[in-house]
């Protein structure tokens, strides 16, 4: 997989009409034989790419399947919720049972179960949180092999995905500074999703096929319904420079 792998993952990005469409080209094109999945919830992803790629072998499920502490998104909801969300995924992937490896754990915890170098596609639909997608990339990027690629959803353009009532989404800026950090080609797509390929040898290259035009932080940052000088403002509010940083004391 190298920079045209990227491009043809982009050609693949253009004609789907949805990301369900969008990764199972990919997965069959390139020949994906162990897969994984980071936040499987009730099984759609999961099913779609499996009916539409039997290329894969092994596909690995992510996903806690509880309540979690200190998340503050919609889907964390109550025990009875997910029980009933973890029932259904297994009944969307159980025609591809010989092929599944359920890992029901927080990722951190369940990746540490899948052999490094090993995977060629992980998916990560997980909690969106900077905190998250963190964990995620960070504990994901040893199981990939040469030139494996790792994407993602709900990289969306604006941090407050799910309204200022709820922890900021930062899938999207997190992802691609994390592939510039580690000299990774990284591809925008559409349909709020991302891709990178674990090359380094190939260094960083941004190929922007999601229409994100801007990447200045106050057009992710700004709450809806704020202009940009009031983004502005929140955005920095936050900050405090201490002494020797061109602060006030």
């Amino acid at each position: 997989m190298h920079l045209q792998g990227l491009e043809e993952v982009g050609r693949i990005a253009l004609s789907s009409s949805d990301r369900f469409g969008l990764w199972a080209g990919v997965v069959k094109s390139f020949g994906c034989r162990h897969v994984c999945e980071v936040g499987v919830y009730r099984g759609g992803f999961a099913s779609a790419i499996l009916s539409g790629a039997d290329c894969i072998e092994r596909y690995f499920m992510v996903d806690p399947w509880r309540p979690l502490e200190a998340w503050n998104k919609p889907l964390n909801t109550g025990v009875a919720e997910f029980e009933d969300a973890y029932m259904e995924a297994l009944k969307a992937t159980e025609a591809y049972a010989d092929k599944t490896t359920v890992l029901r754990d927080v990722s951190k915890r369940a990746l540490k179960r899948i052999e490094d170098g090993s995977l060629d596609f992980a998916y990560i639909d997980g909690d969106h949180t900077l905190r998250g997608i963190t964990v995620d990339l960070v504990n994901l990027l040893p199981k990939m092999r040469e030139g494996g690629l790792i994407g993602g959803d709900d990289f969306v353009k604006n941090i407050w995905h799910h309204g200022s009532g709820y922890s900021p989404t930062e899938v999207h800026p997190f992802a691609m500074y994390f592939a510039e950090a580690n000299d990774l080609p990284f591809a925008t797509l559409p349909h709020n999703q991302f891709c990178m390929v674990n090359d380094p040898s190939e260094g960083y290259r941004l190929l922007d096929l999601g229409g994100y035009s801007s990447l200045d932080p106050i057009d992710v940052y700004t709450v809806p319904g704020e202009n940009r000088s009031e983004g502005r403002k929140s955005f920095f509010s936050g900050w405090r420079l201490g002494p020797g940083r061109h602060g006030r004391r």
